[in-house]
């Protein structure tokens, strides 16, 4: 606590140069450790469903900031003997995360996930309209020859825990490598496909399939998995049935059901994420084109 009052007391004096003498050498040190270990602890939660949870518990801080604020001594009460519990629950809903951690520190492969920075998604970012096209294109096709498929196309969460139940294909999505993946008889067509950005990661992955007792008994298996997706996960997953060709897309606890082509990009671009200049580029070239049809129709009179 000195340590920062003399520290404020240059910032004052306008001398941010000097420095408190009684700081040592490995007190910097030790300083630089805790904050590598900061950035690599909040690296690791981003990864895993603990982001999710631990947005979740900034949510109920800033709500018991406010009974303190206001002396709210009922809500402060509970949350004293709630607090003991809610910490070993934490520690049971996210035993998965933290038992995969240290296995991970047991292989000495943390490191290298901490050094990473993330690069995996600057590389991908969000998918392009060629994407979208492609996905577009196989999904019409398998639906024209009753071919059934499943598509998860990830958005913000990571679907690492999902990736890891496939085989790795890390393949750029065209509509030829879906087709032959869902392909009957193949070794890949069972299961799940996952992209990341504009590449194929995984195929023949679990899905987790929902409890959903509202949901009708005309819904087959591969209809309950996309379900169950998107209620665990942000994720948009799309269905091709293999009985009526009929292509669905579940996004948001929900399944919709009967889409063509300019439908399903549609679906896709609400999760793309473009940019503001490509959004009003595409707008203004929307505009531009229903002015040359207005004008084409004028001229027709």
């Amino acid at each position: 606590m000195q340590f920062f009052l003399d520290l404020w007391q240059n910032i004052l004096n306008n001398d941010l140069i000097t420095i408190p003498h009684y700081i040592k050498f490995t007190d910097i040190v030790e300083i630089l450790i805790i904050s590598f270990l900061a950035y690599s602890l909040m690296v690791w939660i981003k990864t895993t469903r603990a982001w999710s949870l631990l947005r979740g518990v900034i949510v109920i801080a800033i709500f018991i900031l406010v009974a303190a604020i206001f002396s709210m001594s009922t809500i402060l009460w509970i949350v004293q003997n709630v607090i003991s519990v809610a910490v070993i629950a934490i520690v049971v809903i996210l035993q998965p995360e933290l038992r995969r951690a240290l296995e991970q520190l047991g292989r000495k492969n943390i490191l290298t996930s901490m050094l990473s920075f993330d690069t995996a998604k600057q590389e991908t970012g969000r998918f392009t309209d060629r994407t979208v096209n492609e996905i577009t294109k196989a999904c019409l096709e398998m639906s024209r020859d009753r071919t059934g498929a499943l598509i998860v196309v990830e958005q913000n969460d990571y679907l690492i825990d999902y990736e890891k139940t496939g085989i790795d294909i890390d393949a750029i999505v065209t509509s030829e490598l879906l087709i032959n993946i869902f392909e009957h008889n193949t070794p890949l067509h069972d299961g799940a496909v996952l992209i990341r950005g504009n590449r194929i990661i995984a195929a023949t992955c679990y899905l987790p399939l929902s409890d959903n007792p509202q949901l009708g008994k005309d819904l087959g298996t591969r209809h309950r998995a996309a379900i169950g997706m998107s209620e665990e996960t942000d994720s948009m997953t799309i269905i091709v049935s293999e009985e009526n060709g009929c292509i669905s897309i579940a996004y948001k606890d929900e399944i919709k059901r009967g889409f063509d082509g300019d439908g399903m990009r549609k679906q896709l671009m609400l999760i793309q994420d473009k940019r503001d200049e490509e959004k009003k580029t595409r707008r203004k070239a929307k505009s531009n084109d229903k002015a040359v049809k207005r004008e084409a129709s004028e001229g027709k009179r």
